[in-house]
């Protein structure tokens, strides 16, 4: 048994899939597939059920893999500690946002303070950011809402209100106002599942007792932006994620519960890192 096939199957089991697994760690999918079947061979164990969908767990992958997620974080706490050792004059920083808006202000002092730190900004939506972090693929996310979970401390970075957006030249712009009712009659062009601002729309306006379903669903907010400003719909953001330019004009909504908090989230296990604390600090500073 080699580290490289431990390597291979850990990622695998995290990313689902041997493509996937194989982007990530930059080899080749058939270098994938034979580090772990080897791995399987050499201890007469099923690891995965693979059908030409899916890869799966088995009863011993999942065991596994819980033995794993402690090997490969003990790793990265033993490459931390060493990038740690040279005060801050080194290392590597790994942020996960779910919009880069917010971050840029801190990011940008961080960077004046520590030139010598590399940092890796990614985006996806809120359910990636979370696994990215439960994965130990980033070191801090950035989110449109505080998790309750006690595993996670946090940090508040702003509040803004959600509001609706549509083409310049779009009969939807009439009104400077929207009420939750209006916008269940309306085109919808939404992200898809899992970004935290859709959610909030949807709960608060389930709990006035209105059901809101999108004409279109767009993965990304680029994605839906073009969309509106194509003639698609009415979108909806955050107010502070808005922007301007592309011929689009906000619409308030009348509904104050529609509060979206931005936050940077860290795993709480996670929180005396020197790089994580460097800028959780400086976060603080800013607000």
């Amino acid at each position: 048994m080699r580290y490289v096939q431990i390597r291979a199957f850990h990622y695998v089991a995290i990313h689902g899939g041997f493509s996937l697994a194989a982007e990530a760690l930059h080899l080749t999918q058939p270098a994938i597939s034979d580090q772990v079947r080897r791995l399987e061979a050499e201890n007469d164990v099923r690891l995965f059920d693979r059908n030409s969908k899916k890869v799966t767990l088995t009863a011993d992958g999942h065991k596994l893999l819980e033995i794993t997620r402690r090997m490969f974080e003990a790793e990265q706490d033993v490459v931390g500690f060493l990038s740690e050792t040279r005060a801050l004059s080194a290392g590597r920083l790994n942020i996960m946002a779910d919009s880069a808006h917010h971050v840029l202000p801190v990011l940008s002092l961080f960077r004046q303070r520590y030139p010598e730190i590399f940092i890796s900004l990614r985006v996806g939506n809120s359910e990636t950011v979370l696994n990215s972090l439960h994965d130990y693929e980033s070191d801090i996310g950035v989110l449109g809402e505080i998790p309750e979970n006690q595993e996670y401390q946090s940090l508040t970075l702003s509040s803004s209100p959600i509001i609706a957006f549509a083409e310049e030249n779009s009969p939807f712009v009439k009104k400077k106002k929207l009420s939750l009712a209006d916008l269940a009659s309306l085109p919808l062009v939404l992200r898809e599942k899992g970004s935290k601002t859709r959610a909030k729309l949807e709960d608060v306006a389930a709990s006035c007792g209105v059901s809101l379903k999108p004409t279109i669903e767009a993965e990304g907010r680029e994605a839906v932006r073009a969309i509106v400003a194509a003639g698609g719909g009415v979108g909806i953001v955050s107010e502070a994620e808005f922007g301007s330019g592309d011929g689009l004009v906000k619409i308030l909504i009348t509904e104050k519960k529609l509060i979206m908090d931005e936050a940077l989230v860290i795993l709480r296990e996670r929180k005396d890192s020197k790089l994580v604390d460097a800028f959780m600090s400086l976060a603080r500073e800013i607000n």
